[in-house]
Formats: C-alpha cells, sequence, structure tokens
C-alpha cells in the first residue's frame, strides 16, 4: 500500500513538473516572438503571455480567485481586491501574477513602497515581466527617481520592442527632468 502511495506521489509530482515545463518552454517560444518586434503579431504574443501569466499553473481555484480580484479592481473595491490577491500569495508565493495584481493596487492607492516591494517579488520570480517593469516605472516616478524609472522602461522595452508605453514615458521622464533643472 505505501508503495503504491509512494507511486502516485511521485506520477502526481512528476505530472506537475512536466505541466511546468510546458508552460515555461510556451513563455520562452512567446518572449523569442516578441524579440522579433513585429508591431502585426506581438499584440497577440502579448496577450497569449498574459493569458499564461493569469493562469496558475497546478490551481485552477487560485486562476479563479484571481479573476475575483481583478474584478474588484475594475469596481475599484481596492481594499477588497487587496484582501483576495493576499490570500492568493499566501496559497502560492511562487506566482508573479498574483504579486503584480496587488502591486498594481498599491500602486491605485498610492502605496506606491509597497507597490515596488511587491514588484519586487514579480521581477525575482520572472524577470521578463514587463508589466511589472512598467508599473516600477510608474512607481518610480510617483517616488521621484526619475533615473530608476528611465531603467525600468527601457528593461521592459528590451523584453518587448513593440511596447509604446516605454518610448512614451521616457521622452515624458526626460521632459520632466529637463523642467525640474530650469
Amino acid at each position: 500500500m505505501k508503495r503504491i502511495f509512494l507511486i502516485l506521489v511521485f506520477y502526481l509530482f512528476s505530472q506537475i513538473s512536466s505541466f511546468s515545463n510546458e508552460r515555461d518552454v510556451r513563455l520562452n517560444q512567446l518572449f523569442n516572438e516578441l524579440k522579433a518586434n513585429n508591431s502585426k503579431v506581438s499584440s497577440i504574443v502579448e496577450q497569449e503571455i498574459w493569458k499564461i501569466w493569469s493562469t496558475h499553473p497546478t490551481d485552477a481555484k487560485l486562476t479563479t480567485k484571481l479573476e475575483e480580484g481583478s474584478q474588484f479592481v475594475r469596481d475599484q473595491q481596492f481594499f477588497k481586491a487587496i484582501e483576495i490577491f493576499t490570500e492568493v500569495i499566501n496559497f502560492d508565493q511562487n506566482w508573479a501574477e498574483a504579486w503584480n495584481k496587488r502591486a498594481t493596487v498599491f500602486y491605485l492607492i498610492g502605496e506606491f513602497k509597497k507597490s515596488q516591494d511587491d514588484i519586487d517579488k514579480v521581477l525575482a520570480i520572472e524577470a521578463r515581466h514587463f508589466g511589472a517593469l512598467a508599473g516600477q516605472g510608474l512607481v518610480n516616478i510617483q517616488l521621484k527617481n526619475y533615473e530608476k524609472a528611465i531603467l525600468s522602461y527601457e528593461q521592459a522595452k528590451e523584453i518587448h520592442p513593440s511596447m509604446q508605453s516605454p518610448e512614451i514615458m521616457i521622452r515624458q521622464i526626460e521632459e520632466l527632468i529637463k523642467q525640474q533643472s530650469i
């Protein structure tokens, strides 16, 4: 009986590992496609990346919970959204998108330090998270760390060359720096 249990546990873990590997392979393919800088397909590729990021790799209930929190954000019930995202993070601290969603809400309510802390978690888990890098740029603008903001946008642009916001934001930050130095 114990042997059957161990075999089942091994099988389960190997299946989860296999799914995780397939997910990683697919993300790598999509990021390579983004690098091609083909504006015609980049929005489709970006949507596919967001879909993968927003889907928990092993737990459909956590995916549903993340969507529930996102609905609270759309309804501007930010504190309820933070509560939901925190609950998801407590279940799986290695899911970058849960941290990213909470970072976004912290930004929206003006908790810039907390937002940056969550962005740090996102980037530690998924260094290619161009959404978190763009969010980090916004946070650094609010904190008046303009050079760091520019660096964040440059990193986002390197990962996702077709992304429009980095160029726009870098120009705005450079103008802001110029105005402040006058």
